[in-house]
């Protein structure tokens, strides 16, 4: 059973704009971290694994806080966490820009983005859609706040090549943290009001479900759990292309530039992929589509490796794994709603996108030590291609249904 929709003073249009434009801000500093690899361990020598494990924390820790930002956002409303966020993230680009040991990165560009992305990325903007959307505006809502954070992807890294190339890469940082700053008035959008005496006494005749009997139904339940398990290869491959293609490129002998634009392609073909995967999760199976994604993946980074690095088949690979960047979200994060319902999805949403993260972690944590050890990235390449094919097969046997609860326990809320 569907919930109906928390009230807000804002109308659904203004909603999704605003969550959109959060979505845009927060994702677009994190996909240019790229850039800012080589400037920084060529003026203080380190070693891109010094680097690449700054950026492993900030995947872990993002995905760590995730389900304890969605379960604080469930219960007291998402515009606090999402202020929150919005300021740690902001404080981490700015120790990121001063950072001149390998703790102050880890702190900064680790530790801080990392828990700042928790509270103000994307992931919270689904959740507040879920509950503040009518429930025909919500999947095409899921695709558009994930089209516009790729549309951030393709915005911030052609930038952040202008600010670098003018100003230099700390200060190119500065003006991203004062970007993200943005966040927090448009958050106002996504505060739900407090419902009124009548709701609240409708709401107290039905026994409600805990956060902890959400968790033990949630984690008992075979079709969430192949879920989150598939999600882990989406951040594997998606944390190192983003953090090492633009290394990856440079060491095949092309400029910083046509790094930059590959980055800027996939955001761009993401927007295009993510809006498409919204509009098809509502008309076709999720799961045949997620195999599909995972699928398509594949074939696209091993045509990519096995193809000599040029401009060309650099902004051809942004187009291909561009359209299949994001297009995970919106069947992943309808199938939990389908699942489990509205009430707690920020907070299952969260621990689905852990799963990611992890693998997000391992993805550029092995991406810059494998490539110290071998001096190029080809292991980490084909391991990316090989859990794409096994997230694919993961995914059919998940059931498209929503999970059966005990009178006690109803409605899913």
């Amino acid at each position: 059973m569907s919930a109906s929709p928390a009230r807000s003073r804002f109308s659904p249009e203004i909603i999704v704009v605003c969550g959109c434009l959060i979505a845009l801000i927060t994702f677009g500093p994190r996909a240019s971290t790229g850039l800012f690899q080589l400037p920084m361990i060529t003026e203080y020598g380190w070693g891109r694994d010094t680097f690449g494990f700054a950026i492993a924390i900030q995947n872990l820790l993002w995905g760590l806080g995730q389900p304890f930002a969605g379960a604080v956002a469930d219960r007291f409303g998402a515009l606090r966490v999402l202020c929150v966020g919005a300021l740690l993230y902001a404080l981490g680009l700015v120790v990121m820009a001063y950072a001149s040991t390998p703790g102050m990165l880890h702190l900064g560009a680790g530790v801080l983005i990392g828990f700042g992305l928790s509270g103000c990325s994307f992931n919270l903007v689904i959740g507040a859609f879920g509950k503040l959307l009518p429930e025909k505006w919500r999947p095409m809502a899921f695709g558009a706040g994930t089209a516009a954070g790729s549309f951030g992807q393709f915005l911030f890294p052609p930038i952040g090549n202008v600010l670098i190339d003018s100003f230099g890469w700390h200060q190119a940082l500065l003006v991203f943290a004062a970007s993200v700053l943005i966040v927090m008035p448009l958050a106002l959008a996504l505060a739900t009001r407090p419902t009124g005496d009548s709701a609240q006494a409708g709401a107290a005749a039905q026994p409600r479900q805990s956060i902890k009997q959400a968790l033990t139904e949630a984690f008992q339940h075979r079709s969430y759990v192949l879920l989150v398990l598939g999600f882990f290869t989406c951040g594997f491959q998606l944390a190192f292309i983003t953090v090492h293609l633009p290394a990856y490129l440079k060491d095949a002998g092309l400029s910083a530039a046509v790094g930059g634009w590959t980055l800027a392609t996939i955001g761009l073909a993401n927007a295009v992929g993510s809006l498409a995967s919204g509009w098809l999760s509502t008309r076709m199976s999720k799961r045949w589509l997620l195999a599909w994604i995972y699928l398509g993946r594949s074939v696209a980074i091993a045509a990519f490796i096995l193809v000599p690095a040029s401009p060309l088949s650099s902004i051809l690979f942004g187009v291909s794994i561009g359209v299949l960047w994001l297009s995970t979200v919106p069947p992943t994060s309808s199938l939990v709603m389908l699942m489990f319902g509205t009430r707690y999805m920020a907070m299952l949403y969260g621990f689905a996108f852990f799963s990611h993260q992890v693998g997000g972690f391992l993805g550029v944590w092995l991406g810059g030590l494998l490539y110290e050890i071998n001096g190029n990235y080809s292991a980490v390449w084909w391991l990316s291609v090989l859990l794409g094919l096994a997230s694919a097969l993961i995914n059919l046997p998940i059931k498209e249904q929503p999970v059966q609860r005990g009178p006690a326990l109803q409605p899913a809320e």
